[in-house]
C-alpha cells in the first residue's frame, strides 16, 4: 500500500472531513497532511480475511458490536484522523460519540473493541504514533498484522518472520503478546477465536 501526500496544504481535522471525497479511495490525516491509503490487493485479502473471522464470531456470540464499512477514529492529537484496516465497534457507546450520526468520527476509546492495522509500507505508523495515539484513546486491543515482515527487528525480532503483535490496554498502557506460525491467536475482546497467525498471514499470498 502506497503512502502518498493527497493534497499539498495542511488541512484542519473539520477541513479534512468537508474535503474527503465520495469514492473507493481510503485517506488519513496526520498532522494536517492528507494521506492516500488505499490498499493493495494482499493486504486488503488479509483485512477481509479478519473480518470475515470477526464477523462469525460476533454472529455466534451474539455480541452487540459491529464491523463498519467508513469510519475515521480521531485521536487526541490536532489535525489527525486513522482509518483502521479492521475496526470492532462497541453499538451501545455510540450514543456518547458527538460526531457519528454526522461523520461516522469515532473519538472514545470505549466505542472500539478493537482496531487491526495490517502492516505495509507505512509499517513506522502502524509500530510507532498509531500505537501510542490508539493507547492514548484508550482502544482496549490493538493489533498489527505484520504478514510481510516489513517491520524493524526491534518490533518483530531476528531473523525477521511474520508476526502478529497483540497490544492489550492494562492499567491504560499496552502491554504486548506477538504471535508466530501455527500459535493461536489468544485475543481478550474475541477468547472464543479459534484463529492462528498462519491462517491469517496466508490470506496474503
Amino acid at each position: 500500500m502506497a503512502m502518498v501526500q493527497a493534497l499539498s496544504q495542511l488541512l484542519t481535522f473539520e477541513d479534512f472531513l468537508a474535503w474527503y471525497p465520495d469514492d473507493k479511495g481510503r485517506y488519513e490525516l496526520i498532522d494536517g497532511m492528507v494521506f492516500d491509503m488505499t490498499p493493495t490487493g494482499d493486504h486488503e485479502e488479509v483485512g477481509a480475511f479478519i473480518a470475515r473471522k470477526l464477523n462469525v464470531d460476533i454472529d455466534r456470540q451474539g455480541l452487540l458490536c459491529f464491523i463498519p464499512r467508513t469510519y475515521i477514529v480521531r485521536p487526541p492529537v490536532l489535525a489527525t484522523g486513522y482509518q483502521p484496516d479492521v475496526l470492532v465497534i462497541n453499538k451501545a457507546e455510540l450514543d456518547h460519540e458527538p460526531l457519528w450520526k454526522k461523520s461516522s468520527v469515532l473519538i472514545r476509546g470505549e466505542s472500539i473493541k478493537l482496531a487491526v492495522e495490517v502492516v505495509s509500507t507505512n509499517w513506522r505508523d502502524d509500530y510507532g504514533r498509531k500505537l501510542f495515539d490508539y493507547e492514548a484513546m484508550g482502544i482496549a486491543e490493538y493489533w498489527i498484522v505484520d504478514f510481510r515482515a516489513l517491520g524493524a527487528r526491534r518490533f518483530i525480532g531476528s531473523p525477521k518472520t511474520p508476526t502478529l503483535s497483540l497490544h492489550r490496554l492494562v492499567d491504560d498502557e499496552y502491554q504486548v503478546q506477538q504471535f508466530r506460525g501455527d500459535e493461536l491467536v489468544k485475543s481478550v475482546a474475541f477468547p472464543d477465536l479459534n484463529l492462528t497467525a498462519n491462517q491469517i498471514f496466508q490470506a496474503g499470498f
